[in-house]
C-alpha cells in the first residue's frame, strides 16, 4: 500500500502543483526531465503513488517502472545522441536517495563526459571465495523459506 508522505516534491509534480517536464504519463507512472541533469536527456521515472523506496514498492509496480524505462531508453538514446545509458535507482539514505519518493533515473552516457559509477569499487577488496559461497547459500536459503521476512538482511 502507498504511504502517504508529509510532502514531496515529486507528488507535488504529479499533482501539477509544480513546473514539470513530462517526457512519458500512464496511469501508473510518470516519467520526467531531470532539473539537475547528469547530461542532457537524463529523465526520471515514478510511480504516481507515493512510495519511498525499492522496499516499499509493488513487485507490480516496480516491473512496470522498469517496462517503461525499457521503452523510453531507447528514444532518450537517440534524442541525447549518446552512446549507452545508465539505469540507476539509489533505494535509501545510504545509498544516496535524497528525494523519498522511489524513482529511476535515466542518464544518456557518451564516452569522456565524466560522469562515473565505478564498478568494481576502487574501495573493495575481492572477498575469499568461502566468504562469497557462504553468502550465496544465505541468500538462497531465505529465498527458499517460507517463514522467513520477505526482506532479510545479509551481514
Amino acid at each position: 500500500m502507498a504511504k502517504v508522505a508529509a510532502h514531496c516534491i515529486f507528488c507535488d509534480l504529479i499533482r501539477g502543483a509544480a513546473e514539470v517536464s513530462v517526457c512519458y504519463e500512464d496511469a501508473q507512472a510518470l516519467a520526467f526531465m531531470d532539473i539537475q541533469p547528469v547530461n542532457a536527456g537524463h529523465v526520471l521515472i515514478v510511480p504516481r503513488a507515493h512510495y519511498e523506496t525499492l522496499h516499499d514498492v509493488p513487485h507490480a509496480v516496480a516491473m512496470h517502472l522498469f517496462d517503461v524505462a525499457m521503452k523510453i531508453a531507447p528514444v532518450i538514446r537517440t534524442i541525447a545522441r549518446a552512446d549507452d545509458m545508465n539505469i540507476v535507482v539509489n533505494s535509501g539514505p545510504a545509498a544516496g536517495q535524497n528525494i523519498f519518493h522511489y524513482h529511476v533515473h535515466l542518464i544518456p552516457r557518451t564516452a569522456g563526459d565524466g560522469f562515473d559509477i565505478p564498478l568494481p569499487f576502487d574501495g573493495s577488496q575481492m572477498p575469499d571465495r568461502t566468504m562469497l559461497d557462504a553468502t550465496a547459500v544465505r541468500i538462497i536459503s531465505a529465498l527458499r523459506d517460507p517463514v522467513r521476512s520477505t526482506t532479510p538482511r545479509v551481514a
